[in-house]
């Protein structure tokens, strides 16, 4: 009975000490409060975004999950760009289409199909220095 009693005892002073340490005790007072996470890696604000940014891109854990202003810019981003690049695509696809009707009575490749070129047209003689 001593011996447990002698245990309990132990065991409340490391309680008692562990919980002085961590809450307020020592030299330094408490500890400080904990900055908050911020995004440290934020999709480049100079380029477009590529699939190494999406990939690398890690969003700082909050007290339910993530933090909403960091997800929701980052979406926004994302839907920018994807909007810019599909009407980018639909603006060469029209340009394809409005090549390929009008070389229908142009130049005939040599496999007898009609052919668009898709090179760099050469520069005009007022171009030139």
């Amino acid at each position: 009975m001593v011996m447990f009693l002698f245990l309990v005892v132990a065991l409340a002073v490391v309680v008692g000490a562990v919980t002085l340490a961590v809450v307020g005790g020592g030299e330094n007072g408490p500890l400080p409060e904990a900055a908050p996470e911020r995004l440290r890696d934020p999709l480049p604000p100079d380029r477009p975004v590529d699939r190494a940014d999406v990939e690398d891109l890690r969003f700082p854990l909050a007290a339910r999950g993530y933090r909403m202003a960091d997800v929701d810019d980052a979406l926004s981003r994302l839907g920018a760009e994807l909007a810019e690049r599909d009407a980018r695509i639909a603006d060469l696809e029209s340009a394809l289409a409005g090549a390929r009707s009008s070389s229908a009575h142009g130049p005939v490749h040599a496999s007898g199909e009609n052919h668009v070129s898709m090179d760099k047209p050469a520069p005009r003689q007022e171009d030139r220095p």
